[in-house]
């Protein structure tokens, strides 16, 4: 069976699914929702709240059913189904999506938007809006929200990193995508694939000589077993975004509709809030207690990190999209 093949009648499942369990007087409207995240983990407990959230304010007419740990299949196999037509949501980063609407990269580029406040700003400019207009037509995806954000990304290292140079004879991990590939480079290092899953073991048997990410989800994967430094370079503010498949979405009354964009744009500000302000720097402190040495801004040539970051605008003809948007914003370069 082809590839399509097997997800249309994947889709053919749920859709069956879904009438059956409408016709049983359950629930008008169902949404199977997967991510890659444990139940326990912040946006694993955040995407059920929104869940919940919704069947109250719909008086139980729309239920969306959150599966945890892929169980569902991964990110991209999801947005397949998406855009197939099925009742089908997931979490992504904006560098998948960008692989639909170009633009959307730009917000996983280094140094682009720094803070929660140029996060919540995004939604109401019109550049942005049209990013979402297209998705939607063209694809059939629907973006749901992305005030969701997972922290400040660092380099995580067995070296001390302060400056672009002492990055350059290393390997660091980073995600089979044009944008977290180019950002990797542009920041002095060797960028190499591997997947999320296999990063301790990547830096345990030296396939690699680091990773990047926040100070959470690495806590979470124990790197402080295998890495004995962090360097705050914060070149990224890592925006994910909810998505449901636009068909679907259609269906449902322009208030329920509503309801779903208004929770999940109120539940993704408080998770992030939490990782940022919260998690963050307690798990900043759990890793000194664990021995690990975090180099932070002060010690660091952060003009140089952000002199070094352009270029990787340039390689992936991004540039233009980040002066309009910084444009639109009202924000310097």
């Amino acid at each position: 069976m082809t590839r399509s093949g097997f997800w249309a009648l994947i889709l053919f499942l749920f859709v069956f699914g879904l009438t059956a369990t409408a016709q049983s007087g359950e629930a008008k409207y169902i949404l199977k929702f997967g991510h890659v995240h444990t139940e326990q983990e912040p946006y694993g407990l955040a995407w059920q709240e929104w869940a919940d959230n919704v069947f109250k304010r719909t008086n139980g007419e729309v239920r969306i059913d959150v599966y945890a740990n892929a169980q569902l299949g991964v990110e991209e196999d999801l947005i397949e189904q998406m855009r197939l037509g099925g009742p089908i949501g997931t979490g992504s980063d904006t560098a998948r999506m960008g692989n639909y609407v170009k633009e959307w990269q730009v917000l996983t580029m280094p140094y682009c938007v720094e803070t929660l406040e140029e996060i919540v700003q995004l939604r109401e400019l019109d550049l942005v809006k049209n990013w979402a207009k297209r998705m939607e037509d063209e694809f059939g995806i629907h973006v749901v929200s992305f005030n969701w954000v997972q922290g400040y990304r660092n380099m995580i290292t067995n070296v001390p990193i302060r400056t672009p140079g002492d990055l350059k004879p290393l390997r660091i991990r980073a995600a089979p995508a044009p944008a977290w590939q180019e950002m990797v480079r542009a920041l002095g290092a060797i960028p190499v694939s591997v997947p999320y899953g296999e990063i301790y073991s990547a830096v345990q048997t030296r396939v690699v000589d680091g990773a990047e990410n926040n100070f959470v989800a690495s806590y979470y994967a124990s790197m402080f077993e295998v890495c004995r430094f962090i360097s705050e370079t914060q070149h990224l503010l890592q925006i994910n975004s909810t998505l449901i498949g636009a068909e679907w979405f259609k269906q449902l009354p322009a208030e329920y509709q509503k309801i779903i964009d208004e929770e999940c744009d109120k539940v993704g500000l408080k998770v992030s809030n939490e990782l940022l302000f919260q998690l963050a720097p307690e798990f900043k402190q759990r890793y000194k207690d664990r021995g690990v040495t975090i180099i932070e801004q002060k010690d660091m040539d952060m003009d140089a990190f952000r002199k070094a970051a352009a270029s990787a605008y340039e390689v992936l003809g991004l540039a233009d999209v980040r002066a309009n948007l910084y444009k639109e914003m009202g924000k310097k370069m």
